[in-house]
C-alpha cells in the first residue's frame, strides 16, 4: 500500500508564514543566481569534464526594513508576539522560527515550503540539517515518498542526496543543476572531530584540490534545521556559518532559543483541531508492600445489557500438586476468592475476601474485609516480573479493544513495546530463541485470543484465526554483521543524542517496512524494538505503546506518547481524519508502568512547559492592536474595544483578579452558554472568543482519558421497538447533491457587492515612515560606538496612493481563478462589470486587491451555491451495524443514570444543554423511543459532511409530527452560529424537505431547538 498525501490548511499556513515574509522579492532572474563553478585543478585531459556553470540562491532584493516589515505583518496575522528587530546571528541574516508539535507533518512542511520558495521567489538551493541519523533516514524517506504528490502541484520533483564525504560527485550536481536541489546532512558529519567528519573542510585530492564546504557554500544555500534545539552546541553554531546561508528556516516543536517566531501549532493547537491522537493512559498502581497480604491485580470491570457488572481479576490458585500459580478469573458479586474454584483455600485470601460491592461508574471492586481496589490497582507481592506481564497483558487488551472496532473501517492497529535490552525478547540461549518477554507475550495473547474466538463469527473473528501467536509479533533490533544475531545498538553515551543508536541499517529496516506494517495482510501487529531506536518510529498506526523499561530522566512522558501521535491510515493509504470521528479513531493508548495519577501528572508537566511562549494574561495590553478577521475583512482591535473586551471578561466571572482565564468560561464554551457580547462589540463577534483562547489556562490542557474507564455501550430492547425501525426507515437515505445556477446570476451578486459604497472592495494603500533627526549637541566616541549621535525629533507615516508600479507582472484573473475556483471567463465577466474607481485599487497594492476580491466572490458563491442546493436520493442505505459496529468504548463516569427511552442504556452528552435535554426526553410521556444519531451518519453538503444530533419519535395521536430530527444549539440566535454551522444547517433543511417529498408521505421534521421546551412547542 502507498501512503496518500494531501494539502491541508493547516500545513498551507505554515507554508504560507515563510513565503510570506519574502513579499516584495522578484523573482530570481537569469543574472542574479548563475556563477562559474571553481573548478578546482583537474588532472589533465579532463577539465571538460567538469561543468562550469553553476546556479546559486539569488540574493536579497529586500532591505532589512522590509523584511521585518513583512515579518510583523505575519506576526500579526496569527497574533504571535511581534518582533522588534530582525534577528541575525553569524550564520544568517534572516533566521525563522516555525513552531509545530510532533506528529503534525513538519517534514512534509518544510519540504513544502522548498517547492513554494522556488515557486514564488526562484530560490533552488537547500540544505536541510538533522540532529541524527534516525531523523535523517527519516527526511530522506519522505523525500522518497512525497515526490509524486508534490509532482502533481507543482509539475517537478526535487533531486535530493544524503551527504556522504566518500561520495563527492554529488555535490558537483548539486550546484551545476538548474532544478530543485536539497541536500540531507546530519550534524556529526561537519560538526564532529572524526577523521571522517573533517574532509567537508580539507582540500581533497580526490575532489580537485577543493574544500567540499567552498563548493556547498558558494551556493549561498538556504538552510533547514529540524530540531534546532538538539544543535546548539558552540562548535556546531560555529561550524554552520562556514555554509554562508542566505538564511535559516528552524522548525521544531520545542526551540530552546528564539529568533523571528513566524508560525506556531504547538501541543495545544494540534490536539484542539484534532491533528494528532487523543492519548488515554492505563496505569498500574502497586499498592502495600510484599508478603502483607494475597497478590490481586484487578484488570477491568465489564458490563454487558444481560446481566450484572463482573470484575476480571488476577489471584493466585493452589493447583492439585501444592504448587501456585497466578489465574485470570472474572468475579460476581458473592463470590469468595477463599473458597474452592478460586484460590482453592489459599490461607491468603481467607480473611473477608468476599464480593461485596462491583462499581462500574467508579470502576472499583469491595470485598467485605474493607478492601477496596481501583481498576489497575496491584496489591500484594508485586515483582518486576509480575509488574512487566501485567503491563504485556494490558497492551494486548488494549490492542484488541482497538482492533475490534477498527476492523471493520479497513484501519490495521499496531502495537508498539520498548525495551531496554535484546535478550529479553530473543535469547540465543534457548532452543526456540526466545526471550522472556517473548514467551509471556505468547501466553497472555493466547489466553486472550481463546476469549474472543468464542464471539460470534465474525470477518474480524475469520481475521483472528489466520494468524497464529508465534507470527504476529516480531522484533526490530540491530543486527550484528558477523553473527546476523539481534544485538543491542550502539548507544551515545553523551550529549543531545544521548541514549539513542545511531545505526543506520536498523532505521532503514524499520522504515522499508513502514508501509508493510500497515497492512492487513501483513500478520505482524505487534512490535518489539529497543528504546534506543525509537526515534525510528513514527508509524502513524501505533496505537498501542508499552514501555517495558525502568522510566528514566532521558526519555521525557511527552517523548514517549510522541512516537504515536500521528493520524492513522486506512488501507487505501487514506488518513483517518474526519472531523466528525477524528478522535474517536484515533486514540493512542499508553500502558505505563506507574499509577495513571502519576503518569498524567508527569506528562501535563511536560507539556505545560513546553507552552511557555504563550500569553498568560487576558488584560487590556493583550487584546489592543491584534488583528481579527470578520466577515467584513481584517479589524485591527482598537484601545478601547481592548477595554470593553476586558470588562466584559471581567463581568462575567471569565478572568479572575490577576485577570488569568477561568475555569467558567472554558465550561461556559463547552456547553455553549458564553454570555452575549455587549453591542460594541458586535462586530467583532466570534473573533473575540478565538483570542481568548490564545491565552493559556490550565483549564484547556488536553484531556488525558483513563483507558480502563471506557466500556462498550449495549444497544437495548428499544432499538428492536416498531416505532424506531419506522423512524430509521424514513430517515435512514443517502444522497448526492447538485448546484446548478446561472452563471450571470453569480456575476451579478459579485459586481454588486465589489462595487457596494459601505461593504465592497477595499484596498489598503501601502505605507511609509519618515523619520527626521538631527546630531546631538556634544558627539563623544562612546555616543558614536552606541548610535546615540543622532537624536530622533519626528516621525511620520505617509500613505501612498499611487503604486510605485511594481515591475512584478500579476496574472490578476489567474489570480482569482484560482482562488474562487471559477474559471477564467466568469472571473474576467465580473472584473469589467467592475466602477473603474474600484479597480482602479488594484494598482495601489496588488496583493491586498486580489485577497479581498477572492474573499468577496467567494461569499457570494456560497450564497449562491445554497439557494440552488438539490439533493438526489441515490440506491445505497446506511447499515443497521453502523449503531454497533466500530463502536468504540465510552468512559460512563460522566453518564449519569441509565435511560429508559434510549437505544442505549448510557449516552454521553456535549454539553449541559444536552444533558437537560436528555433528562426531559427521557421522562416524557410523549415520546417513545429517541436515539443520539451515530457519527457515521452523515449529510453531504459544500461545506462538509454534517452528522445531526437526535432522532426522535413521538406517540401517535399524541403530536402533530411523529418524527423528528433535532439539532441542539446553545443559542438560537442565527448570527452567534459560526458561518459553517448555518450553511450546514440550511442545507440539512433542504435535505429532509427533498427526501420528504419524494419518499416519506408521513413526514420528518428536521428543526434546530435549544430545549426540550422549545422541541415540544414545534411538534405540538
Amino acid at each position: 500500500m502507498k501512503l496518500k498525501f494531501k494539502t491541508q490548511a493547516y500545513q498551507s499556513a505554515a507554508v504560507q508564514a515563510v513565503v510570506d515574509c519574502f513579499k516584495g522579492q522578484p523573482p530570481a532572474s537569469a543574472e542574479a543566481i548563475t556563477y562559474r563553478i571553481d573548478p578546482g585543478q583537474a588532472k589533465k585531459g579532463t577539465e571538460d569534464l567538469f561543468s562550469d556553470s553553476g546556479f546559486k540562491n539569488a540574493d536579497f532584493a529586500l532591505t532589512d526594513p522590509a523584511l521585518l516589515d513583512n515579518i510583523q505583518q505575519v506576526q500579526r496575522g496569527q497574533n504571535l508576539p511581534v518582533s522588534d528587530t530582525l534577528v541575525k546571528n553569524k550564520v544568517a541574516r534572516v533566521n525563522l522560527d516555525v513552531e509545530m508539535e510532533t506528529g503534525t507533518g513538519k517534514t512534509y512542511c518544510y519540504i513544502k515550503t522548498i517547492f513554494e520558495l522556488n515557486r514564488r521567489y526562484g530560490w533552488s538551493k537547500f540544505i536541510i540539517v538533522v540532529p541524527s541519523i534516525a531523523i535523517r533516514e527519516g527526511v530522506a524517506k519522505s523525500l522518497e515518498i512525497t515526490a509524486e504528490h508534490f509532482l502533481e502541484t507543482y509539475q517537478k520533483k526535487a533531486r535530493f542526496f544524503i551527504y556522504n564525504s566518500k561520495q563527492l560527485h554529488h555535490l558537483e550536481n548539486f550546484s551545476s543543476d538548474a532544478g530543485i536541489n536539497v541536500m540531507v546532512i546530519n550534524v556529526q558529519a561537519f560538526a564532529a572531530r572524526g577523521a571522517d567528519n573533517r574532509r567537508i573542510y580539507e582540500v581533497l585530492d580526490d575532489f580537485q584540490s577543493r574544500r567540499p564546504i567552498d563548493v556547498i557554500s558558494a551556493n549561498r544555500p538556504i538552510l533547514i534545521l529540524d530540531e534546532p534545539q538538539k544543535m546548539e552546541g558552540a562548535q556546531t553554531l560555529k561550524s554552520l556559518e562556514e555554509f554562508k546561508a542566505l538564511m535559516v528556516l528552524r522548525y521544531s516543536a520545542t526551540h530552546k532559543t528564539t529568533h523571528n517566531k513566524i508560525h506556531r501549532l504547538d501541543a495545544l493547537d494540534a490536539y484542539n483541531q484534532k491533528l494528532v491522537k487523543k492519548i488515554a493512559v492505563r496505569g498500574i498502581a502497586v499498592k502495600g508492600l510484599a508478603g502483607t497480604a494475597g497478590y490481586l491485580y484487578l484488570q477491568s470491570i465489564e458490563i454487558s445489557s444481560k446481566k450484572p457488572p463482573e470484575a476480571r481479576i488476577e489471584f493466585e490458585q493452589k493447583l492439585a500438586g501444592g504448587n501456585i500459580k497466578r489465574v485470570v478469573k472474572k468475579l460476581s458479586k458473592g463470590d469468595n476468592l477463599f473458597s474452592d474454584g478460586f484460590s482453592n483455600g489459599l490461607d491468603q485470601y481467607r480473611d473477608g475476601f468476599v464480593v461485596s460491592d462491583i462499581n462500574a461508574n467508579t470502576d472499583t471492586l469491595s470485598f467485605t474485609n474493607g478492601l477496596q481496589l481501583t481498576v489497575g490497582d496491584a496489591t500484594g507481592d508485586v515483582t518486576e516480573a509480575a509488574l512487566r506481564r501485567i503491563q504485556i497483558r494490558e497492551a494486548i487488551k488494549a490492542h484488541f479493544d482497538k482492533e475490534q472496532a477498527l476492523f471493520q473501517q479497513g484501519v490495521k492497529v499496531l502495537t508498539l513495546y520498548f525495551i531496554d535490552e535484546v535478550a529479553k525478547y530473543r535469547d540465543y540461549s534457548q532452543p526456540d530463541e526466545k526471550g522472556e518477554y517473548a514467551r509471556i507475550f505468547e501466553e497472555e495473547y493466547n489466553l486472550y485470543l481463546n476469549e474472543m474466538l468464542d464471539l460470534d463469527e465474525t470477518a474480524y473473528v475469520k481475521y483472528l484465526k489466520g494468524i497464529t501467536a508465534e507470527s504476529t509479533h516480531s522484533g526490530y533490533f540491530s543486527i550484528d554483521k558477523r553473527t546476523k544475531r539481534d544485538v543491542d545498538p550502539d548507544i551515545e553515551k553523551r550529549g543531545e543524542n544521548a541514549g539513542l543508536s545511531n545505526d543506520v541499517e536498523a532505521y532503514d529496516l524499520i522504515l522499508r517496512k513502514k508501509e508493510q506494517l500497515l497492512s492487513l495482510a501483513e500478520p505482524v501487529r505487534f512490535i518489539f524494538s529497543h528504546s534506543a531506536l525509537r526515534e525510528g518510529w513514527d508509524n502513524p498506526n501505533v496505537f498501542v505503546i508499552c514501555a517495558l523499561k525502568h522510566s528514566d530522566n532521558t526519555i521525557s512522558r511527552r517523548q514517549e506518547v510522541g512516537r504515536g501521535l500521528r493520524l492513522s491510515v486506512n488501507q487505501h493509504g487514506d488518513r483517518m481524519d474526519h472531523p466528525a470521528i477524528v478522535h474517536d479513531v484515533n486514540v493512542l493508548t499508553v500502558v505505563a508502568s506507574e499509577s495513571y495519577k502519576d503518569f498524567v501528572a508527569a506528562l501535563q508537566k511536560d507539556i505545560s512547559d513546553s507552552l511557555s511562549a504563550r500569553p498568560k494574561v487576558a488584560d487590556k495590553a493583550y487584546f489592543a492592536g491584534k488583528i481579527v478577521t470578520t466577515a467584513a475583512g481584517p479589524i485591527t482591535v482598537t484601545d478601547d474595544q481592548a477595554t470593553d473586551i476586558e470588562f466584559y471578561l471581567i463581568q462575567n466571572g471569565y478572568v479572575d483578579k490577576k485577570r488569568n482565564v477561568t475555569e467558567k468560561y472554558h465550561q461556559d464554551k463547552k456547553s455553549g452558554t458564553l454570555a452575549t457580547l455587549p453591542e460594541e462589540l458586535a462586530p467583532l463577534g466570534e473573533q473575540v472568543f478565538k483570542l481568548v483562547d490564545g491565552v493559556f489556562s490550565e483549564a484547556q490542557m488536553p484531556e488525558i482519558g483513563d483507558d480502563r474507564r471506557p466500556k462498550k455501550n449495549p444497544l437495548n430492547a428499544n432499538f428492536d421497538k416498531q416505532e424506531f425501525k419506522a423512524l430509521w426507515g424514513r430517515i435512514n437515505r443517502k444522497a448526492a447533491y447538485s448546484v446548478s445556477f446561472e452563471e450571470a446570476e453569480l456575476v451579478q451578486k459579485a459586481v454588486a457587492v465589489l462595487n457596494d459604497k459601505d461593504a465592497g472592495l477595499r484596498v489598503t494603500p501601502l505605507q511609509y515612515t519618515i523619520q527626521r533627526g538631527e546630531q546631538a549637541e556634544a558627539v563623544t566616541y562612546d555616543g558614536i560606538k552606541s548610535g546615540e549621535a543622532f537624536k530622533l525629533k519626528a516621525t511620520e507615516t505617509e500613505v501612498n496612493r499611487l503604486s510605485v508600479h511594481s515591475a512584478v507582472k500579476y496574472d490578476l484573473i489567474g489570480k482569482l481563478a484560482e482562488g474562487t475556483q471559477l474559471t477564467r471567463r466568469t472571473i474576467a465577466e465580473i472584473l469589467k462589470g467592475m466602477n473603474v474607481a474600484v479597480f482602479a485599487q488594484f494598482k495601489t497594492n496588488p496583493e491586498s486587491f486580489i485577497a479581498e476580491a477572492i474573499r468577496l466572490i467567494n461569499e457570494q458563491k456560497a450564497t449562491v451555491i445554497i439557494e440552488h442546493l438539490a439533493y438526489d436520493p441515490v440506491e445505497d442505505k446506511f447499515d443497521l451495524d453502523i449503531f454497533t459496529a466500530g463502536l468504540t468504548k465510552q468512559d460512563f463516569s460522566k453518564a449519569g443514570d441509565k435511560l429508559q427511552r434510549h437505544i442505549y442504556d448510557y449516552v454521553l452528552t456535549d454539553s449541559n444543554i444536552e444533558r437537560q435535554f436528555v433528562k426531559e426526553l427521557d421522562t416524557s410521556g410523549d415520546v417513545v423511543v429517541y436515539a443520539k444519531l451515530p457519527r457515521g451518519f452523515l449529510i453531504p453538503t459544500p461545506v462538509g459532511d454534517y452528522n445531526p444530533d437526535w432522532a426522535i419519535s413521538f406517540k401517535e395521536g399524541a403530536v402533530k409530527h411523529v418524527y423528528f430530527v433535532a439539532e441542539t444549539k446553545g443559542t438560537m440566535s442565527s448570527m452567534e452560529l459560526r458561518e459553517i454551522e448555518r450553511t450546514k444547517i440550511k442545507c440539512a433543511r433542504k435535505f429532509f424537505d427533498d427526501i420528504n417529498q419524494k419518499f416519506a408521505p408521513e413526514q420528518v421534521r428536521y428543526d434546530v431547538v435549544d430545549s426540550f421546551g422549545k422541541l415540544m412547542e414545534l411538534v405540538k
